[in-house]
């Protein structure tokens, strides 16, 4: 079946290595996965691009081939370097932290008829995970063993291996599709050694662990030989819904081992491999040959391997119903890396930075109930009792905030490790952008026009609905990857700047240094951080509309220096038009929120306008004091790429205020500015702003398609 799997997917599979050859790792796998995998990292596509753009120079002092000072020099940086191909340098303690999850991996063996080796590894204090293929069921199972430490010490001399009896009457759950088994281990070895001395290898089913064209690194007991570690030279080549395929110097005997992205983290059980073929689908020989099965396992040739994906395991361990000691010893497992049953999420912004469940989670809480067997539980042999359990996640909430009033100042770290270090890598990769930004040049004429054209070749621009349903297309088909809304890490640092290296409010005109505003951000980011932790903590339960309606209510009283020219209300604050970089803009908290959600209008002079530095407000709009020519090309870019989304009331700009961005746009002509921001948005986000590139069109698209 691997087989068949790697050969059904061969025409993808070299479409992906032709774009690993021509463009690197960043772009082989979908956009979506890529973008999880940078955060991950602790890294974004600002960063990565700004490295790939920065010319590579030899390795300095610092380990990077970028040319960053030492002080600059951060463990993002070095990741995301060895990510796209840059470096290969990687701290000694990558080694130590691989000697230390090599501790979890063991030989399985099996006695008696049909007996042989396999490999597995420890996954919480009492339980083994390895492959259907190697223990089939608990008969099995019960006459097995686990050897830990079977390896050679540093001297080149066997170590004493500790050797534990699988116990499957405590604990055996299998399932032959995702060839997969977790059973029991004696909490003591033949020798009475401590099976807790060994740790575990924490499995987590979090996004982002690994994408297509990275290495991944194999512990495992080839052939039942002592443990041996195919290290990095082991290139994923494809992504499947359940499995990945990667090319690995494994052998038989290996089944069962856990697959490392080079943090450490397991992202796959290795379960078999794909052998190499002629025409008519027979295996070949490590000769070339037809293999025979007289020739031996050993002369077989192999072209890749597959293992399956942990986050799939994980979720069919999560769906199978247990009770009782069974689904205690299930639920270890998970406790650090199954995802909590459904309940009120954290918005967006917060569940990418908020970390783990407080404190106050009880982890038997975390799995929903199991009303019927599933498609994937249907196929599992379950040695224990099942009854439906039930349980509930409560999130509560309460805050209390004034409206109509300046954003309060973010109130002091409380010290909470989980919140500071997450604000903390913001503002490293953030400066680290700005860093890298100001050593490329700010506009590329030359190379933008050559981009601008490239991008804009098949368009017509002769007919008006043609050419705005067209620029749809368009702007939607190339908008990839789609950022998520991340102003400090993603607005300042670049993509904002002005010719003179700071940034400028859309509204006001004020000037800012990019870290001024990136430290502003974070602050903010890290007193919400934790007042949603205390509230989680402290209140009364809350459903998710509650929780929904408290947090944007906290997000109004401290919002960033950010401003959306289309306001996030329009549009529910939904991706990718929250993060949408055209319409994103540097703005001082007070103009912000002076403007709110407004719709823009042009006052005639009269008295009852509300004026400020920011700008004219009264209860039909806004006029800004600065930038109407921009924040008009952001706009109608917005209707052009979202048709639809806003409009449909008369606080969302109705179509009768479209006269009034035209004459915006014609009367505030597009600056060196504007094409900087075009520019640094396409590397960024993959589309462009055609009212910047060609703004005689604005008189030619026919925008009446773009309103509900």
């Amino acid at each position: 079946m691997a087989a068949a799997r790697y050969a059904n997917r061969t025409e993808q599979r070299e479409k992906t290595r032709s774009v690993l050859d021509t463009r690197g790792v960043l772009y082989a796998d979908e956009p979506e996965r890529v973008e999880k995998r940078l955060a991950h990292l602790g890294a974004d596509w600002a960063m990565a691009r700004a490295i790939e753009q920065n010319p590579t120079v030899p390795a300095g002092s610092a380990g990077s081939t970028l040319g960053l000072p030492p002080e600059s020099f951060t463990g993002e940086v070095l990741g995301l370097e060895r990510l796209i191909g840059r470096n290969n340098l990687t701290p000694v303690a990558f080694l130590e932290e691989g000697v230390r999850a090599s501790r979890s991996v063991g030989r399985v063996t099996i006695s008696g008829p049909g007996g042989g080796h396999g490999t597995g590894f420890l996954v919480s204090s009492s339980l083994l995970l390895t492959n259907n293929h190697v223990l089939r069921d608990a008969r099995v199972a019960a006459r097995s063993t686990v050897a830990l430490a079977f390896q050679d010490g540093v001297d080149g001399n066997p170590l004493t291996p500790a050797v534990f009896q699988l116990e499957p009457a405590r604990f055996f759950v299998t399932d032959r599709a995702l060839d997969y088994s977790l059973v029991a281990v004696a909490p003591r070895g033949a020798q009475g050694e401590e099976l807790s001395s060994f740790g575990r290898l924490v499995l987590s089913d979090a996004q982002g662990k690994v994408v297509i064209g990275e290495f991944v690194n194999i512990i495992q007991h080839p052939r039942g030989e002592p443990k041996q570690l195919a290290l990095r030279d082991n290139q994923i080549v494809d992504v499947l819904e359940r499995f990945l395929h990667y090319e690995s110097d494994t052998r038989e005997g290996s089944s069962g081992s856990p697959v490392f992205n080079d943090q450490w983290e397991v992202v796959a059980l290795h379960h078999s491999a794909v052998p190499q073929t002629d025409g008519e689908g027979r295996p070949l020989s490590v000769g070339g040959a037809v293999w025979q099965p007289e020739m031996g396992e050993q002369q077989l040739a192999w072209r890749a391997n597959e293992g399956v994906r942990i986050s799939r395991v994980l979720r069919a361990l999560h769906e199978t119903p247990l009770t009782g000691e069974a689904a205690r010893l299930r639920d270890e497992v998970a406790t650090a890396g199954l995802a909590p049953a459904p309940a009120p999420s954290l918005p967006p912004e917060l569940s990418a930075t908020a970390g783990s469940p407080p404190p106050s989670f009880n982890d038997a809480q975390a799995h929903a109930p199991t009303t019927a067997a599933s498609p994937a539980a249907a196929q599992l042999q379950v040695h224990a009792g099942a009854t439906e359990t039930s349980a509930q996640l409560v999130v509560p909430l309460r805050v209390t905030v004034a409206l109509d009033t300046p954003a309060p100042q973010p109130p002091p770290a409380t010290g909470r490790p989980d919140v500071v270090s997450a604000v903390e890598k913001d503002i490293d990769a953030a400066l680290t952008n700005h860093r890298l930004a100001q050593e490329r040049p700010y506009y590329d004429r030359q190379a933008d026009s050559a981009a601008r054209d490239a991008y804009y070749a098949n368009v017509r621009a002769d007919d008006g609905d043609v050419l705005r349903r067209a620029l749809t297309e368009l702007l939607t088909r190339t908008h990839a990857p789609q950022p998520r809304y991340k102003p400090m890490r993603l607005v300042y640092p670049w993509v904002d700047l002005h010719e003179n290296g700071r940034l400028c409010s859309i509204y006001s005109g004020k000037e800012f240094s990019a870290e001024e505003l990136i430290r502003a951000d974070a602050a903010v980011e890290e007193a919400r951080l934790d007042r949603v932790q205390e509230l989680l903590l402290h209140e009364r339960t809350a459903g998710p509309a509650e929780f929904e309606a408290e947090f944007d209510v906290l997000e109004a009283s401290m919002p960033f220096n950010c401003e959306h020219v289309v306001p996030q209300s329009w549009f529910g604050k939904k991706e990718p038009m929250r993060g949408d970089l055209h319409h994103l803009f540097a703005c001082e908290v007070g103009c912000n929120s002076f403007r709110g959600n407004f719709p823009y209008v042009d006052f005639p002079d009269f008295e009852e306008a509300i004026r400020g530095a920011c700008g004219k407000r009264e209860n039909v709009g806004f006029e800004p004091e600065k930038g109407k020519g921009v924040v008009a090309r952001a706009t109608l870019y917005f209707l052009i790429r979202y048709p639809g989304q806003v409009g449909d009331v008369a606080r969302e700009f109705p179509q009768d205020r479209l006269p009034l961005l035209l004459q915006w746009h014609e009367s505030e002509p597009v600056t060196e500015y504007e094409r900087h921001r075009n520019a640094a948005a396409a590397e960024l986000q993959g589309n462009r702003n055609p009212l910047i590139d060609h703004p005689e069109w604005a008189h030619t698209i026919d925008f009446s398609g773009v309103w509900p």
